[in-house]
């Protein structure tokens, strides 16, 4: 199952330790919830309430800057990253290492740089309605998250090996939708057929 990344506009903070020295927290949101996010890719998105209480709970999350392994900020298993589902969706505290592309961060966070928040995730159960002009995606739990983290630019249509693009999202959408309507228009002929037979 590919990983799915999804971007969030972000209000961060950063807490200084007591005397100004040295960085103690960051902390912002890598998902909203109960909210529909912009149409990307011919869909809409968007996050039940509640949608990340299983994931929080049985995944090892890490942050990461820019969903990348290399820039570690922080591991839920080490203590150094704190999750927590709120009424506005997936906030995260992280307790940044003193490593130089930490505090390069921190600046362009401080600096207003970096203003995007980011989450790596599977899905256990969605669903879709396709009543309207566009089609409506909501995800109602998410199965295993990966990553939480600052991003400089979150999802697009383009996407790295290993990453489900929204493209191939909606994709499946329709690849399940035509299979159901498949599997409808088989069963209203067998019975047809059986119906006959029975004459």
């Amino acid at each position: 199952m590919k990983v799915e990344a999804r971007k969030f506009k972000a209000d961060f903070e950063v807490r200084q330790k007591d005397g100004g020295e040295g960085v103690d927290k960051i902390m912002g949101y890598a998902a909203v919830t109960n909210s529909e996010a912009p149409e990307v890719m011919g869909f809409v998105e968007k996050i039940e309430p509640g949608a990340f209480e299983k994931a929080i709970n049985s995944s090892d999350v890490r942050a990461l800057f820019n969903h990348n392994p290399d820039k570690i900020l922080g591991r839920k298993s080490a203590g150094t990253l704190e999750l927590i589902e709120d009424d506005n969706g997936l906030f995260y505290e992280i307790d940044p290492p003193d490593t130089t592309y930490a505090q390069d961060l921190i600046e362009s966070l401080s600096r207003g740089d970096i203003d995007e928040s980011s989450f790596g995730f599977t899905v256990a159960r969605e669903e879709w309605d396709d009543s309207g002009d566009i089609p409506v995606r909501t995800i109602l739990e998410v199965e295993e998250l990966f990553d939480v983290g600052p991003v400089t630019r979150g999802w697009y249509p383009q996407t790295d090996s290993g990453v489900k693009s929204a493209e191939e999202v909606l994709r499946e959408f329709r690849c399940k939708k035509q299979g159901k309507a498949k599997e409808e228009l088989e069963l209203y002929h067998y019975k047809i057929k059986t119906l006959e037979r029975c004459k």
